[in-house]
């Protein structure tokens, strides 16, 4: 008999922790389900907010929705910040309900990631603002090229919008600190070796080349009896 019940004292210690640690876990529960609803709450509010504000007209004529669409995916900007801010609230929600089970490591993890979420949203911002000032530039480059007359205006335009958009693609990821300092040092490097393969090329046999260039995009103006 005192062999059963030597069997069963640890089942019944084990039992007792279960029945003390469901109360607990259900209010974990509880805590993640009312998350998710507020959560669907504030992504409507957001996406409704930046529409109403015509947040959806920017990234539109950014080029940013077309990007996404050309992807496979049928949303736009608008809703991946709502998307975002839903994430934002269910990574809070489950921090507070590992938080109550004593999961330290689980919210440490689950703490970082809601941390890296609000540099995401700024980096995407950052993007979709850069890039309507890139097409903003491609067109005030544009226009001023074919006022001025300067030949391969289209190329040039589209050269001043791929070198903003290089530089604003840089700061989104120095911002979600993605690649860190590799990625900047790898624009650099690759940076020089562009400039130096041209001064190179300008310096070994290419002033010619670069001088019909500089003329065929600005021709001078021809003096008297100058054929």
């Amino acid at each position: 008999m005192e062999n059963i019940y030597t069997f069963l004292e640890p089942a019944r210690a084990y039992l007792g922790e279960v029945i003390a640690y469901l109360p607990r876990l259900a209010l974990a529960l509880l805590m993640v389900v009312v998350g998710w609803f507020v959560a669907k709450a504030v992504r409507f509010a957001v996406e409704r907010g930046l529409r109403a504000i015509n947040f959806n007209v920017l990234t539109s004529r950014s080029g940013m929705d077309e990007f996404l669409q050309q992807g496979g995916t049928r949303s736009d900007i608008t809703s991946v910040f709502g998307f975002l801010t839903f994430c934002l609230v269910v990574l809070a929600s489950l921090i507070v309900a590992f938080n109550t089970l004593g999961l330290a490591y689980a919210t440490d993890l689950l703490g970082r990631l809601m941390l890296f979420v609000p540099k995401l949203m700024f980096a995407l911002l950052i993007l979709t603002l850069g890039a309507y000032f890139a097409r903003f530039v491609d067109q005030a480059v544009l226009s001023h090229c074919r006022e001025s007359g300067v030949r391969d205006a289209e190329f040039l335009a589209k050269l001043a919008q791929y070198a903003v958009m290089t530089f604003v693609v840089l700061i989104a990821l120095d911002l979600t600190n993605i690649g860190g300092d590799l990625v900047r040092e790898t624009f650099l490097i690759i940076l020089t070796g562009i400039v130096l393969a041209i001064a190179l090329a300008f310096g070994l046999g290419g002033r010619e080349w670069a001088a019909s260039m500089l003329e065929h995009w600005w021709p001078r103006a021809k003096k008297d009896g100058e054929l």
